[in-house]
């Protein structure tokens, strides 16, 4: 971002705040085909990208979007891209090729009400299921998704670090209500930002294995155009980038895939929790602009006796199953608000087994309320 507006605190919608994000983190390279509800996000890059000697590219549409980026990524930029649900649907194919050549790349999506076209200019969160298993093969993601305007900031720029540490599609996972959303943030200077890079090989030409790894299993990156001769095969293919078909060595590849992400939960997992006390007998767990409604339920708890908790989940995939355990262990109920008929709600049941789950639940393109909330707590009190 330019640097006048580094160390200030800004008024800014939220998908302006994840432009900024995006450039206080390095990037300088945008494909994209704008979309509602996530369009500034495209015309902040056009407009601010070139100011920090970025380039910003409108594709034809999101197919072109997703390969550029890919493309700009294998060539040593830091990307991004912003879409919404159908944006995605058109992208799979080729994010399924960003997991396999292991290109840092960073996705934005402002969901919207769907199937389909939908309610175009409507807050959903139906997309959960989606970034994580819509392109298809075994792989493992990272997704991340803020509820204020802040975490837009906050969170784009963890997403561009764990794309670079990981060498892995990153989603920040956002919503009409967070995306068009103003508030007040503070843009931290930039020796207290916290900037990740993709580790570069150092090595020989000769010696150089475009997939060979260390302990972390995560491969030294050669930009293309390098003297070292880099290898993007979306086909199974052994270290030195060249097709190979062996069941053993495809087996090591897809499994390795996986487990540089699921072996370094701890690390991606983040989260906040809210009044989680130790006699905390009920517990809302929540993303999104679903936040909001429960932090209103818990300031308003002590009014109708009720001890609640919040868990904010800042990631959701790798699933945060652990965290979650974690906060349960003691309740007496879990509520789940979201903008879709129980996505989340369904994957935590894969993990609680003797705790009642109550999903608060809305595909009308409206918000959740406080009293919606409110009245899932005392129905279920009273049964």
């Amino acid at each position: 971002m330019p640097e006048a507006r580094l160390g200030k605190r800004l008024f800014l919608q939220g998908n302006i705040a994840v432009g900024e994000g995006a450039i206080a983190a390095g990037a300088r390279f945008f494909a994209g085909y704008p979309i509602t509800p996530s369009s500034e996000i495209a015309h902040h890059a056009a407009y601010c990208l070139p100011k920090v000697g970025g380039i910003y590219i409108q594709m034809e549409d999101e197919i072109g979007s997703i390969s550029a980026i890919i493309g700009a990524s294998m060539a040593g930029a830091k990307v991004y891209t912003a879409t919404s649900g159908p944006g995605i649907s058109l992208m799979n194919e080729n994010i399924g090729l960003a997991c396999m050549v292991e290109a840092p790349c960073v996705l934005i999506n402002v969901q919207r009400a769907g199937p389909s076209t939908g309610l175009a200019t409507k807050p959903a969160q139906g997309d959960f299921f989606q970034i994580r298993w819509g392109t298809h093969g075994d792989h493992s993601i990272i997704a991340l998704s803020p509820a204020t305007v802040q975490e837009c900031f906050d969170l784009t720029i963890k997403a561009f670090n764990f794309a670079e540490r990981f060498r892995t599609p990153v989603f920040v996972l956002m919503d009409e209500i967070i995306g068009k959303m103003h508030e007040t943030i503070v843009v931290p200077n930039p020796q207290d930002i916290e900037i990740e890079n993709r580790k570069l090989a150092t090595c020989l030409p000769e010696e150089f294995k475009p997939y060979a790894y260390n302990e972390d299993l995560v491969p030294l990156f050669a930009p293309f155009g390098d003297i070292r001769i880099n290898k993007a095969n979306g086909s199974g293919h052994g270290q030195d980038g060249f097709p190979d078909n062996n069941p053993d060595n495809y087996d090591r590849l897809v499994r390795r895939l996986n487990d540089k992400i699921e072996k370094n939960k701890k690390r991606i997992c983040l989260y906040k929790t809210f009044n989680c006390q130790d006699d905390t007998e009920i517990l809302i767990i929540a993303y999104g602009c679903s936040v909001r409604p429960a932090l209103a339920v818990i300031e308003q708890a002590a009014r109708y006796g009720l001890k609640i908790g919040l868990l904010q989940l800042q990631t959701l995939w790798p699933f945060p199953d652990e965290i979650i355990l974690k906060y349960s262990r003691k309740v007496k109920k879990i509520i789940v608000p979201e903008l879709s008929l129980g996505q989340l709600r369904l994957e935590i049941t894969r993990y609680i087994k003797d705790i009642p789950i109550k999903g608060v639940n809305k595909v009308g393109g409206m918000s959740i309320t406080p009293e919606d909330i409110i009245k899932v707590i005392k129905a279920g009190n009273e049964e």
